[in-house]
């Protein structure tokens, strides 16, 4: 079974920064996509940050280009979100999920397996 645990969130001022972790058990990342989402009450499930096995490239929503960097660990079971320069408006639970297959998609119905979610607030 697949299980996905986030931790690294917490009460950050504008600016600051934090590092997200993501760790699966059951599954390594480095075998499919991956990707970070986060969610604000109220609104849509949004997509942050992702990358697909093995393609070389990493891919962010616009709002956060330049200040969150996606990576994996080399033992593949551990993706990190380093996110920097934050603001209030990324205040949300942050989720990672893992896809069934290796192709990235920036599409939250198409990943198979979520984590719990970890909160991360930016105040202003």
């Amino acid at each position: 079974q697949v299980q996905l645990a986030e931790s690294g969130g917490g009460l950050v001022q504008t600016g600051g920064s934090l590092t997200l972790s993501c760790k699966a058990s059951g599954r390594a990342f480095n075998a499919y996509a991956v990707g970070w989402f986060r969610k604000v009450t109220g609104k849509e499930r949004e997509f942050v940050a992702g990358t697909g096995w093995n393609d070389g490239q990493t891919y962010y929503t616009d709002s956060v280009k330049g200040r969150f960097t996606l990576s994996r660990d080399n033992a593949g079971d551990t993706v990190y979100l380093q996110m920097n320069s934050l603001k209030p408006e990324d205040t949300a639970v942050y989720s990672c999920a893992l896809d069934s297959g290796q192709l990235f998609t920036n599409t939250p119905e198409k990943y198979l397996y979520w984590g719990q979610g970890t909160q991360v607030t930016v105040s202003s």
